[in-house]
């Protein structure tokens, strides 16, 4: 098993999640993050006056698959989220040892 996790633009999460969605896939995790790369923070002009927002806004969608899954998701999370600018952001995947299911008890496999 694997997480993946993915880094992207709030622009582009309702194409990640119907892409996602067309591949089988309708539950994964997701939140607002904030950081720091290679594309500069956003300035924000306020009564004449600029300021630094002082990071980038991100959203980022966590998803636990089996192993022949992977390379598909992470083909569409790039193909749905890709601009070819600098901050499209980047993908994770790593190894997970074990899951359990809290309502079931189900372990690995059984447990997504």
């Amino acid at each position: 098993m694997k997480k993946v996790e993915a880094i992207i633009r709030s622009s582009k999460f309702e194409a990640v999640k119907n892409d996602l969605s067309k591949i089988g896939i309708n539950f994964f995790t997701f939140f607002e993050v904030k950081g720091y790369g290679r594309q500069l923070a956003e300035h924000v002009v306020y009564r004449g006056a600029e300021y630094d927002i002082g990071y980038i806004a991100r959203l980022k969608i966590e998803l636990i698959v089996e192993d022949q899954n992977v390379k598909r998701i992470s083909d569409t999370i790039r193909h749905a989220a890709q601009t070819g600018e600098i901050g499209d952001g980047k993908i994770i995947i790593s190894a997970i040892e074990e899951i359990v299911s809290i309502r079931t008890g189900s372990i690995n496999e059984s447990a997504l």
